[in-house]
């Protein structure tokens, strides 16, 4: 005996089925054709000709890199990419755990590291630890760079009776690092173009502010030839760095001057953008 309206019911629920099992197979051809293009863009890259270069070539290619952001991008592609990049050719590293010492490029502090480094390498800063820098000397091109979130993560002292933290005689750079100077001054430029960037630079406040300064610059400026690139010459240029204490914060004695300074104010600090260079 066959109810009204059963045919339709059995119609109704075998249209359904068949519209589950096309979905179904839609998605199963759709997750086919991702898994297909993903396979053919892993081999895209892998044949791509940079891929074929011996890792020495990479290596002076990453060289030529700033340190951060960009060879922090590029430890990103690939495995092979991330140990060429963290080769102590590329980072040398300040720490003072021993479980790190026996490690190539690892040193137990600053000054130990700049005498190794070669000009152009970069020397990363252990955040979190005691890092004592007295009238440490740097003659040659290097990067300095605190390794904590923060510029105050990584603090350079300066002890009293040493006449800077770190003084430069060479085209540098300095990034994310906190300097305190107990008395004198925190960085001493002789030399070379001086980048300061992200930075905190402190004298400590006692009765003889008159005698501390944050930047000091004996550098002439004057050459005897023309240089080609202009900014290429003596000069500190300071960008997004607090400065806190001292008689002022720039004390120059050669013909350098302080141009182009601007500053933003928060809360709890100000940061400074300005270029010690020649009139």
């Amino acid at each position: 005996m066959r109810f009204h309206g059963e045919g339709d019911c059995s119609d109704i629920l075998r249209e359904k089925v068949t519209d589950t099992t096309k979905e179904r197979a839609m998605v199963k051809r759709r997750w086919k054709a991702s898994v297909a293009a993903a396979a053919a863009a892993s081999f895209s890259a892998a044949a791509s000709p940079i891929h074929s270069l011996d890792d020495g070539c990479l290596m002076h290619i990453f060289s030529f890199l700033t340190p951060i952001p960009d060879r922090y991008s590029i430890a990103l592609v690939c495995h092979r990419w991330r140990c060429l990049v963290c080769h102590p050719r590329l980072w040398l590293r300040v720490e003072n755990s021993i479980r790190n010492m026996g490690e190539p490029g690892v040193f137990p502090n600053l000054e130990a590291a700049i005498s190794a480094a070669r000009p152009g390498d970069t020397i990363l800063i252990a955040p979190g630890l005691d890092h004592v820098a007295c009238n440490i000397q740097i003659k040659k091109p290097l990067c300095l760079i605190g390794g904590g979130e923060l510029p105050d993560d990584t603090v350079l002292t300066c002890s009293r009776g040493s006449e800077s933290a770190l003084e430069f005689l060479a085209t540098c750079k300095i990034t994310n690092l906190m300097i305190r100077a107990e008395l004198g001054c925190c960085l001493l430029h002789r030399n070379g173009r001086l980048t300061i960037e992200g930075c905190i630079l402190q004298c400590e406040e006692n009765p003889l502010d008159y005698l501390s300064f944050p930047i000091m610059s004996t550098a002439n400026g004057c050459h005897a030839f023309p240089q080609p690139v202009k900014g290429h010459g003596d000069g500190v240029t300071v960008a997004r760095t607090r400065i806190e204490g001292g008689a002022k914060a720039v004390w120059t004695s050669g013909n350098l001057v302080l141009q182009r300074v601007r500053a933003i104010y928060s809360r709890t600090s100000i940061f400074f953008w300005f270029e010690v260079a020649e009139q």
